[in-house]
């Protein structure tokens, strides 16, 4: 079992009257809300009260939250995502209000181990990757640095898929996370609000050139809210996860149910609830991207209501908005509310569009994750205008607006015209949401400094010419709190009998370990606590899977979502190549190393499913190949989540972030596996540029083409195949890959994946493997030298602490919000 943070750790020494207080409070809780003797109670019942016994507490600081909002009158952030990774709850929520060591203890005198009921807490499946973590970082941070805020996104009843491995294939079932409940969240059926979809927009003529406008939706749902409390570290504010459920109108239609149509009479219940059924449906279809956008609106529409309807209860009118409220769009997905918020203001409200347009952009700010185009979503014009109507007529008043400002003010010609519009007017025409977000925001900000820079020159780089003020860098940041207190208490406890706490209040005072880098004592417990790590997952690996992995070898992780930009592929190959090297030259000192991947492929993304299977059936043939004597092995494991994350990430040697030099907006993951005393082999791309100047360019293994470097290949020409042919290496495991060696019962299975490095290699594979294999045996070098091997790692953790996402919100609050 691993070791926990516990023991006086966060507190003063439990008093017996703590415990003994908290043991009658889970009896009763037992009792009366389960209703449980607890002689018959089960783990999940424990769970349970455990959690009621802790949500009891939070309620009391969450209520004084509220009151002390109000009463100062403080500025409200609304953070709006279609995504809230939040993982397990338990065990943050206790330790940030202190009493995780009374909790244990309490437990344990009426029989019931903490540790085992945690771990069957289940995962909120409200997110697919770094964009949804780090909303759950953010969510964490803002109450810890003490500024008043709601998160806002969907109540998902299967969230994200649940993987599974069928031959190695990724196949994907329901999440049922919410199957028995969620005792952490309170239902408020007092804030629920009609969402319309479709119908018509009728015309009211109120005066001499003046018109009123009345959006008549042909279909209805109700949004209904369920609060979740988030606190902060030691509680100094809890503010509240607002997560909406659809229901319908009318549940059934009776009418029809009596006449004999019992599934038909369900249609209005169906269609509502497939609303928050699943995160992000796939939109291969126009029936899925209907519901992607029926979803976004639905969540964003009453969000805003329930924003202005907050405010009215404190404000005699909308003029003070901007003053009083924040909001800031998580990525593209909350843009609609841009054109919500105008509507609402004006045809609800009855303001004026220019104030309203006013009013609007300046209570919006908008953060960008992605430069991939196809990653800014647009959605086509037909379907935006048959659900949305009323928002279409928005969207081309405010093009109209920003292209007059444009072309009168800054003397635009057409092609930029056509750049900046809201209007995607080459092929078919769709209504570009990142662009609506930027116009509509006064403050528009990347990720990480390479990628603000990439913003102004190529996604945005006429809106930005247009508003050069309004883009903004915000480096992303992790929760020390879940990613080294709760993950990693082995690793927390050391640093504490070291450096002393203060770093549990300010991340950065982590600095004061960089002495102890060359340490020999702290090096061998550093190690020896690595090593309990990797036997968690070895054995998590060996159970799950079946798959036996040796500790003493050297953990080189990639866990992240699987696309082709993130390059698992360039990891896969560099391994055929290294099981090619090691077989063929058995005489030669081999560094013992287990390649380990985990991440779920979108469902309709054919060949991140492909590199998924390449990856298994690699697996299959190494790591049951004499030959390789077990010096190296390949794992995928499954159904990667924040859960999986908190026992990999602890466990980590060597971290791969490998994208392609300027696609990775910033990444989080990196962070985790540095502070958590990993080493990083990556690309200059995202925040690995601010990793490197902050660990030390010695203490991070960086290799491949920069951002300038892949664009002016791409500009010039690139030729692969000629790259290919001069690397021996790299040309024999294609090859291998291409030719059916990891797929004998497909011979073709992957050559479309092969051939797509050899003709166009548009996310430099092939460009980039020849600086990466090398790279891996400079890792090998510095992996047999363990006292330079732990004191570079060590360093990693000392210096990771301006990457707390403290650090992040608290420049958020001060340089966007005004909070």
């Amino acid at each position: 079992m691993m070791n926990r943070v516990t023991n006086n750790d966060l507190a003063p020494a439990p008093r017996s009257s703590d415990r003994e207080q908290l043991a009658t409070e889970l009896l009763e809780r037992l009792k009366y809300r389960i209703g449980k003797d607890p002689k018959v109670a089960k783990p999940h019942d424990w769970l349970t009260a455990a959690i009621l016994v802790a949500r009891d507490r939070i309620t009391d600081k969450w209520m004084d939250s509220t009151r002390r909002t109000y009463s100062t009158g403080a500025k409200r952030v609304y953070y709006l995502s279609l995504e809230f990774l939040i993982g397990r709850l338990m065990r943050d929520a206790m330790t940030n209000i202190g009493i995780m060591d009374e909790m244990r203890h309490a437990l344990a005198s009426l029989g019931v181990d903490l540790d085992v009921i945690a771990e069957i807490e289940p995962d909120a499946a409200l997110g697919n990757g770094g964009l949804g973590r780090l909303a759950a970082c953010f969510m964490e941070s803002m109450a810890t640095v003490d500024v008043p805020a709601y998160g806002y996104g969907i109540r998902y009843v299967h969230g994200l898929f649940r993987q599974q491995m069928a031959d190695g294939w990724q196949v994907e079932l329901p999440e049922t996370w919410l199957a028995h409940g969620n005792p952490w969240e309170f239902e408020r059926r007092e804030s629920s609000y009609e969402i319309g979809f479709g119908g018509a927009v009728e015309t009211i003529n109120i005066g001499e050139d003046k018109q009123r406008f009345v959006w008549k939706p042909a279909e209805r749902v109700i949004a209904t809210a369920y609060d979740t409390p988030a606190v902060g570290w030691r509680a100094k504010r809890v503010n509240t996860l607002r997560l909406w459920a659809a229901n319908p109108i009318d549940p059934i239609l009776l009418d029809a149910f009596n006449a004999g149509d019992h599934i038909g009479a369900l249609r209005e219940s169906n269609k509502a609830e497939s609303l928050t059924r699943v995160l992000y449906p796939a939109d291969a279809t126009p029936a899925g991207q209907e519901l992607r956008l029926r979803q976004e609106f639905f969540f964003c529409s009453a969000s805003l209501q329930d924003i202005l309807r907050r405010h009215l209860q404190q404000y005699p009118d909308f003029s003070s908005l901007p003053d009083a409220v924040a909001i800031q769009l998580n990525d593209t997905h909350p843009a609609v509310s841009v054109a919500e918020l105008v509507r609402l203001l004006t045809d609800v409200h009855g303001l004026d569009f220019d104030i309203a347009w006013d009013l609007s952009r300046r209570t919006f700010a908008y953060t960008n994750h992605t430069l991939l185009p196809e990653a800014l979503e647009s959605w086509p014009v037909p379907l935006f205008e048959r659900l949305l109507p009323r928002h279409m007529q928005i969207v081309y008043a405010i093009n109209a607006k920003i292209l007059v400002e444009a072309r009168k003010d800054k003397g635009f010609e057409d092609q930029r015209i056509r750049n900046i519009s809201l209007i995607e007017e080459s092929g078919e025409r769709r209504v570009r949401m990142g662009n609506l977000a930027f116009v509509g925001s006064h403050s528009i900000n990347g990720v990480s400094a390479l990628h603000t820079d990439l913003m102004k020159e190529t996604v945005f780089a006429d809106l930005h010419k247009l508003y050069p003020d309004r883009i903004n860098n915000k480096t992303n940041g992790i929760t020390p709190r879940r990613w080294l207190m709760q993950c990693n208490p082995g690793l927390f406890n050391l640093i504490r009998e070291s450096i002393g706490d203060g770093f549990m209040d300010d991340a950065e005072a982590l600095k004061a370990l960089d002495p102890f880098a060359d340490d020999k004592d702290f090096q061998e417990k550093f190690a020896q606590i690595k090593r309990e790590n990797k036997n968690r997952l070895a054995n998590l690996v060996g159970s799950r899977m079946g798959v036996r992995i040796d500790p003493a070898a050297m953990f080189d992780i990639q866990i992240k979502r699987i696309h082709e930009y993130k390059r698992q592929l360039l990891n896969i190959i560099e391994a055929v190549a290294l099981y090619d090297q090691i077989r063929s030259h058995p005489e030669l000192d081999w560094v013992p190393r287990v390649k380990l991947f985990a991440g779920k492929a979108a469902p309709s993304y054919h060949n991140a499913k492909l590199i998924i299977k390449l990856a298994n059936d690699v697996a299959k043939v190494i790591n049951n190949d004499p030959a390789v004597r077990g010096l190296l092995k390949v794992v995928f494991v499954p159904n990667y989540n924040v859960s999986l994350a908190e026992i990999m990430v602890p466990a980590a040697d060597l971290s791969e972030q490998i994208s392609t030099a300027g696609m990775e907006a910033s990444g989080t993951g990196n962070m985790k596996f540095a502070l958590n005393g990993a080493l990083t082999i990556g690309t200059l791309d995202g925040a690995n540029v601010e990793m490197r100047d902050h660990v030390g360019a010695e203490n991070i293994v960086i290799f491949g083409m920069t951002a300038e470097e892949v664009a002016k290949v791409r500009a010039e020409g690139h030729n692969p195949r000629a790259i290919i042919e001069q690397s021996r290496e790299l040309s024999q495991a294609l090859a291998a890959i291409s030719s059916g060696v990891f797929s004998p019962d497909d011979r073709g299975r992957f050559t479309g994946l092969v051939d797509g490095i050899y003709n166009h290699d548009w996310f430099m594979v092939a460009a980039d493997f020849d600086a990466y294999s090398k790279a891996q045996r400079e890792v090998d070098a510095l992996w047999s030298d363990k006292p330079t091997w732990y004191s570079k790692t060590i360093r990693n953790t000392a210096r990771m602490g301006w990457f707390s996402s403290d650090r992040t919100i608290r420049q958020y609050a001060k340089e966007i919000w005004g909070a």
